[in-house]
């Protein structure tokens, strides 16, 4: 079997032809294809929500397919658009709905909201990256969340952002050796362990990002089974994160519980 890191980098160092190949895929070319062809003539919310394939794709491009069948949820991230900084998109903590109603933005744009390149070829981008990850996540789930945690990357700046996307949490307490348990204690003692450990200006830094990965992607097949060499030069190259002790999880635990 190949190992995470070497399916990880072969598709992010080749990253230009593995999108190309992907957007290649009849599934993917035949769904894209529809959505350019018919996007532009959404002309209200009524008209996007209620074309499944259209409606599907987008959701799909923003890494929101969970979500399609809250058509009213959805709806009202779409009515109350972004301009407003009280609107029920700004105020979600996931940024997704934000990023969504920001690109299809009826609120402001109306019946040109489709019109938009942001709409068109930005959300086909992004439909196809997505298709990538989930392709790759079919092989080995360890690649999908570093291609994700990649893609996120630059955008993350404090330890909230990454406690409110279950992708990020899981590749960080993997790549550190965090126990899955202290998910359970209070969000912002949780975020104070994640700024002990970790420097979020490393993220924006591609050699250290690309490290960080390295580390996550070996400590996923060790977690799941699968300790090759490779895995235990990176390890030995690259010195242990703080992690966390028995005592600091109880605590956190006790914390959250109110003891």
């Amino acid at each position: 079997m190949v190992s995470t890191i070497t399916s990880y980098q072969i598709i992010s160092n080749n990253l230009g032809r593995s999108l190309e190949q992907t957007a290649k895929k009849a599934d993917v070319d035949r769904e894209t294809n529809y959505f350019l062809a018919h996007i532009g003539d959404a002309k209200t919310i009524d008209d996007f929500l209620g074309d499944y394939r259209l409606y599907s794709y987008a959701m799909k491009a923003f890494g929101l397919s969970d979500m399609t069948y809250a058509k009213a949820f959805m709806r009202k991230v779409l009515t109350e658009g972004v301009s407003q900084t009280n609107s029920f998109a700004n105020k979600l903590v996931d940024t997704r709905y934000r990023e969504f109603a920001a690109t299809f933005n009826f609120a402001d744009y109306g019946e040109y909201a489709t019109s938009i390149p942001d709409a068109q070829t930005s959300t086909v981008t992004r439909f196809v990256r997505q298709a990538l990850e989930e392709n790759a996540g079919d092989q080995n789930e360890g690649v999908r969340l570093a291609l994700y945690f990649e893609r996120k990357a630059p955008t993350i700046k404090n330890a909230y952002q990454i406690l409110a996307d279950k992708a990020l949490v899981q590749v960080v307490q993997t790549a550190l050796g965090i126990s899955t348990l202290t998910s359970m204690a209070d969000v912002d003692k949780q975020a104070d362990m994640l700024n002990k450990q970790i420097d979020f200006a490393d993220f924006q830094d591609p050699a250290k990002l690309k490290k960080f990965l390295q580390r996550f992607s070996v400590m996923w097949d060790i977690n799941n089974g699968q300790n090759t060499p490779s895995a235990a030069s990176i390890l030995i190259t690259q010195p242990a994160q703080t992690g966390i002790s028995s005592s600091i999880l109880t605590t956190l635990l006790n914390l959250r519980i109110g003891r």
